[in-house]
């Protein structure tokens, strides 16, 4: 029996402040609930104006539909090799089979993300022994501008690599067979991921690595660096993958440049608006400093180390590696899920609890409508640009061209870049800027053909630099340039509105959209006698 002076009151409140808050089923309830939200704008977009992302999912539409299609079949072959960007390649086609290709690149993504979170909350709970909400904080950052660029391969190797490390954690102190085979395993799954993805790994092996060889100080030395140094042993399984794999042969592509580190800091958060990142920077610091505090946030200490070895391979990286872009500016978005896996959130106070829920929820709402708001005002081109591919015919050649070549870099351009692959996942055409470069995709184009792509990933060119290939051709111009009145159509991307014939002579317009145009080509005999230029006008949307 209770003595009367004793306060009933306090025997319930102990179990609640020995709580951490969420349980492990209610941060899985919420990991879902989320990650099923932040998607909506991927569900409800079909094609989404990512840059790269068109380009991959065509090569994702020869690969599943070549050995039935004879059109692509004149035009493309695959030849499967050991190159280090495959893992969209082995999933999409397959789910292909299935489904539209739109929705298995939709179905890509979002298990994408899933990955990404996940794995942040499997490193979270093997640094800190337990499930923690801090994790969820990151889920506005898989809008980022990495993935606006379309770099799919390497943003679903983050989240491998996440998971990879979370293994890697949770086995450390296991017989050292375990983690050295599980180590190698995950390197040989990474390196088919990305080889960016696979450093990604690497800075989480080598930072806990510095962690732990600094909390043993105590004991002997020789013991300490030996096991240091095993650490890295599973990273030798990439070796042979990389001596055998064509990508070796671009070893040469390397290009450092410093001006870009600030803004591939800002790719974190950076996505169409600087006052959404701002905002999201503001509302995330204010919350995290507010945490410390009141001691409610505890970070384990590998963040720290996270973010100096981080921080020097990025000042050290070089922009372009293996013609490769981005090289740099790719690491600051997968060390930012590493630190935010370091966090281990006190939910036991009620109001903390509905505080943390409210800051989440305005998160990823500020984040949902900046996204869902400038994809819905960029969807309007991309059903134009959509349209513009109905006027051209099955197993057409289609060269793509700037009408300014300095154009394309601007946010709100970059679904507009690639849109014209779009003809090879409708149409069944070729397409100058389709990605094959050997060494670098498993698409190639036929030998056949070889001239009528550009198999370097270099800027389009303009128009006037396309009619002085024709007319004024040197031995520097590219052979594909000078090839280009063979084809049948002609892009022009960046237009202004209303914008002239670049050349009346061997272009008819087709169609004029929101900042392009589609030529058809005339061949000879159809230059004066073909139907006159305006006349023909299509304006993209008017009717469609």
């Amino acid at each position: 029996m209770l003595s009367p002076a004793k306060p009933i009151v306090s025997e319930p409140a102990a179990p609640r402040f020995r709580s951490h808050g969420f349980s492990g089923l209610q941060i899985g309830v919420l990991f879902a609930a989320f990650t099923l939200l932040i998607s909506i704008p991927i569900w409800t977009h079909p094609l989404p104006p990512l840059s790269d992302y068109v380009n991959h999912l065509s090569r994702m539409q020869v690969i599943a539909t070549l050995a039935k299609n004879p059109k692509l079949a004149e035009f493309y072959e695959i030849n499967w090799q050991v190159i280090p960007n495959l893992t969209m390649d082995f999933i999409v086609p397959a789910l292909a089979q299935v489904m539209n290709i739109y929705v298995a690149g939709q179905v890509y993504m979002v298990t994408m993300f899933a990955l990404i979170i996940s794995g942040t909350l499997a490193l979270n709970r093997a640094l800190v022994g337990r499930w923690s909400a801090m994790p969820l904080f990151a889920i506005p950052l898989l809008y980022n501008y990495v993935f606006l660029v379309g770099l799919m391969n390497y943003i679903f190797g983050i989240g491998v690599a996440l998971w990879a490390l979370a293994g890697w954690v949770a086995v450390r102190e296991r017989a050292w067979p375990i983690r050295i085979a599980l180590s190698a395993a995950c390197v040989v799954v990474l390196f088919f991921c990305h080889l960016s993805a696979l450093g990604i790994y690497g800075i989480g092996i080598l930072s806990f690595e510095l962690l732990r060889l600094w909390e043993r100080r105590g004991e002997p030395w020789p013991l300490r660096i030996v096991d240091f140094v095993a650490s890295g042993l599973p990273f030798l399984a990439a070796a042979p993958l990389l001596a055998a794999s064509p990508t070796m042969g671009l070893a040469s592509g390397i290009y450092w440049d410093q001006r870009g580190k600030i803004d591939g800091l800002m790719y974190i958060v950076a996505n169409y608006s600087d006052i959404t990142a701002f905002a999201l920077i503001s509302v995330m610091v204010a919350a995290l400093v507010w945490a410390v505090r009141h001691r409610v946030l505890r970070f384990h200490p590998l963040v720290f180390v996270a973010m100096a070895v981080g921080t020097v391979i990025y000042l050290v990286l070089p922009r372009v590696m293996f013609d490769t872009y981005m090289t740099d500016q790719r690491v600051p978005i997968g060390v930012a899920f590493i630190l935010f896996a370091c966090g281990d959130l006190e939910l036991r106070r009620r109001l903390v609890r509905r505080g943390f829920m409210v800051i989440l929820v305005v998160l990823i709402a500020g984040r949902l409508i900046e996204i869902d708001y400038n994809w819905t005002q960029l969807s309007d081109s991309t059903s134009q640009f959509r349209s513009s591919v109905k006027r051209i015919v099955p197993g057409s050649k289609v060269f793509v061209s700037y009408a300014d070549r300095a154009s394309g870099d601007d946010v709100r351009d970059l679904g507009l870049v690639h849109a014209a692959c779009i003809a090879t996942i409708e149409r069944s055409a070729l397409v100058t800027t389709v990605f094959t470069v050997p060494g670098k995709q498993v698409l190639h184009v036929k030998p056949k053909y070889a001239d009528y792509a550009d198999l370097h990933d270099g800027t389009p060119p303009s128009v006037s630099q396309l009619i002085v290939a024709v007319e004024h051709p040197t031995p520097s111009t590219p052979a594909f340039w000078m090839n280009w009145t063979k084809f049948d159509y002609l892009y022009v991307l960046f237009t202004e509105d209303e914008a002239p014939n670049p050349d009346p002579g061997r272009l008819r317009l087709v169609a004029d959209g929101d900042r392009f145009q589609l030529y058809k080509i005339l061949k000879p005999g159809e230059a004066t006698g073909g139907p006159p230029q305006y006349p023909g006008r299509y304006t993209v949307g008017a009717r469609d």
